[in-house]
């Protein structure tokens, strides 16, 4: 990379780029889960599930789970607008647990969950594709 007069490095528009868009996706992606949630308490029989599946949990417990950890999830997002190393650590971690969550929702909202959790690897993804002394300057 070319440094400026400053000695500074120039940063990547690359690395800019993904940043900003894993950190829109996960703001997005909690903000979904807090409205997912929200309409699974105050209307838990919209969401039904088989009874075919190994696992039940009550839809008002889901929705209560979905509401919180939306709201940290699209905290992590906004942190990572501040491209620290911290930010994508967490950023990383709140995407990866989502991910899980939503597998364990599948049986209540399948399509739904697929989503969610595609734009939850396309995060990890965009975090993990650029090194951080990339963004250190953003």
């Amino acid at each position: 990379m070319a440094s400026t007069a400053a000695g500074r490095s120039d940063v990547s528009g690359w690395a800019v780029g993904f940043t900003t868009f894993a950190a829109v996706m996960l703001t997005m992606v909690g903000v979904f889960q807090f409205f997912e949630g929200l309409a699974a308490i105050i209307h838990d029989n919209y969401f039904v599930v088989g009874s075919q599946y190994a696992y039940k949990i009550d839809t008002t417990a889901w929705g209560w789970i979905h509401l919180i950890w939306g709201a940290i999830v699209a905290c992590a997002g906004f942190a990572l607008f501040a491209a620290k190393t911290w930010a994508r650590i967490v950023g990383i971690t709140v995407a990866s647990l989502t991910a899980i969550a939503q597998f364990l929702y599948l049986p209540y909202y399948p399509l739904w969950a697929m989503l969610i959790i595609a734009l939850c690897i396309i995060c990890i993804w965009a975090i993990s594709s650029v090194s951080s002394d990339d963004v250190a300057g953003y």
